[in-house]
C-alpha cells in the first residue's frame, strides 16, 4: 500500500472480498503505507490481478521476518488482524438528490457491498443490525441544508421539502426537525451500544448541533412554519454534543451555514488556493495508539485539501476530548476528528469529494477510475476496515 500498489482503493476492496469469505487478513500499520498480508490462497492473487491490484506472494520465512520487524520496540509499526467483514450502512435518501455521495463512490468503486436506510428504518429500529454507520451530505437541524437562500426555486429543492416533509408527518411529527432529531438520537444510541459512525460534509456539524438544540426551535419561519425561539442560542447544550463546542448558530436563513462550526470559507480562500490547499495527518504511537493509526494509514502523511458545505472544522470548536487525526495548523482548521461516546466510536472527516475540490450543485459524480490511488478516499475507506479489527493488548 506504498508508492508502488497501484490501486489503492481497490485494495481494500480486495481486504473486505478475504474477510467475507472468513479469511483474516492482517494489516500491517507503517509498514508499506498500511499493507495487507493474508495466507496465500490462488483464488486471492486472481482476484487482485481482476481488479487491477499490486500484490506480491512471499515466503512464510519472509511473512515471519516481517511481523518480527515489526514487533521490534524500536520501530513505529503494528500489526492488527481483521476477522470479520463489517455490515455496512449508508444513511441516506432513497431518491437521488442533485449531489453525489463520496463514500458510496468508493464503495461501489472498491466493490465492498453496502446498505441505504433512510429515516423510515432508523425509526424502525435498523440500525443495531449494522457494524458501520455513514452520514454524510445531511442537515439534522431541519433547515434542508440551508439551501433556500439559492435554491428555494428550484424544483428538486422544493421535491425535497415536500418528502421530508411527508416523511415527517407519516412518521408521527409536526416537523421535519423533530424528526430529524429523533433520528439523530436513534443514531447516537447506535453508537453509545457499540456502532462506529462515519460522517463528513454538513452531516458532523449538523448532527451535532441537533443534538444541542434538543428542545430548542433553531428553525426560521420558513424551515418550520414559525420563528425560532429568540434565546436559541443561549439555550444550546454543548454537553450533549460529540465533538463540538462554544459554536454559535446560524441565524440567517439565507447563509450557507448551519453554525460557526465550520471554518469560513471566504476568508480561507484569501488564504489558500486549490493548488496549496493541503492539510496534515498526524503520526501516531501504532503500538499503543492503534486505532488512530489505522484510521491514518496512507501512502502520503500530505492530504490534499477539499472543500464542502462544511469543508473544516474551526479548533476552537473542537472539544478536547476529541483525537485529532488531521488538521491545517496554519489556518487553525482540523479536517479529520475522532473519538468515543459509550461502547462506540465516531469519526468525522470535512470536505465533501477529496477529488472534486469545489464540488457544486449538480456537478457529474467523481470518476474513480481516473484517482485509484486517492489518498483523501483512502481515509474513508480506513474507516470501513476499522470494525473489523481486532488486538491484542499490550503487556504492562
Amino acid at each position: 500500500m506504498d508508492e508502488v500498489q497501484r490501486n489503492h482503493l481497490k485494495a481494500y476492496g480486495v481486504a473486505y472480498w478475504a474477510l467475507q469469505r472468513e479469511v483474516e487478513v492482517t494489516w500491517l500499520l507503517n509498514y508499506r503505507g498500511g499493507a495487507f498480508m493474508l495466507k496465500y490462497a490462488e483464488a486471492a492473487e486472481r482476484e487482485c490481478k481482476l481488479r487491477g491490484v499490486s500484490c506480491e506472494v512471499i515466503a512464510d520465512g519472509q511473512s515471519s521476518a516481517i511481523l518480527s520487524q515489526i514487533a521490534a520496540p524500536e520501530v513505529n509499526m503494528d500489526a492488527v488482524r481483521l476477522q470479520k467483514a463489517p455490515r455496512i450502512a449508508v444513511y441516506s435518501p432513497k431518491s437521488k438528490l442533485p449531489w453525489d455521495d463520496a463514500v458510496t463512490l468508493v464503495l461501489t468503486f472498491a466493490e465492498i457491498p453496502y446498505d441505504v436506510v433512510y429515516d423510515e428504518e432508523v425509526m424502525a429500529g435498523t440500525l443495531p443490525q449494522y457494524d458501520w454507520l455513514h452520514l454524510h451530505h445531511e442537515d439534522f437541524t431541519g433547515q434542508y441544508g440551508k439551501f433556500w437562500g439559492s435554491y428555494r426555486n428550484q424544483q428538486w429543492y422544493i421535491d425535497d421539502v415536500r418528502t421530508q416533509e411527508a416523511m415527517a408527518r407519516k412518521l408521527g411529527y409536526a416537523k421535519v426537525s423533530q424528526l430529524k432529531l429523533a433520528v439523530a438520537r436513534k443514531i447516537r444510541d447506535f453508537v453509545a451500544g457499540g456502532g462506529f459512525l462515519f460522517a463528513m460534509c454538513s452531516a458532523p456539524d449538523s448532527f451535532d448541533v441537533a443534538l444541542a438544540a434538543e428542545g430548542v426551535d433553531i428553525c426560521a419561519e420558513m424551515f418550520d412554519g414559525d420563528a425560532m425561539q429568540p434565546d436559541a442560542q443561549q439555550r444550546l447544550d454543548f454537553s450533549r454534543c460529540f465533538a463540538f463546542k462554544d459554536f454559535r448558530i446560524s441565524t440567517n436563513p439565507a447563509e450557507y451555514e448551519i453554525s460557526t462550526i465550520d471554518i469560513d470559507d471566504r476568508a480561507r480562500q484569501r488564504a489558500v488556493g486549490e493548488k496549496t490547499d493541503f492539510f496534515v495527518l498526524f503520526d501516531f504511537s501504532a503500538k499503543w495508539d492503534w486505532i488512530p493509526t489505522m484510521l491514518t494509514q496512507n501512502h502520503t502523511r500530505l492530504v490534499h485539501g477539499f472543500m464542502g458545505q462544511t469543508t473544516a472544522f474551526r479548533s476552537e470548536t473542537v472539544k478536547t476530548s476529541c483525537v485529532v487525526l488531521g488538521e491545517n495548523k496554519e489556518l487553525g482548521e482540523v479536517r479529520y476528528l475522532h473519538g468515543d461516546f459509550g461502547r462506540g466510536t465516531w469519526t468525522f472527516l470535512g470536505g465533501h469529494d477529496p477529488e472534486d475540490y469545489r464540488h457544486f450543485v449538480g456537478d457529474p459524480p467523481t470518476d474513480l477510475s481516473l484517482y485509484p490511488n486517492s489518498s483523501g478516499y483512502r481515509l474513508i475507506l480506513n474507516n470501513i476496515l476499522f470494525p473489523a479489527a481486532r488486538k491484542e493488548k499490550h503487556k504492562t
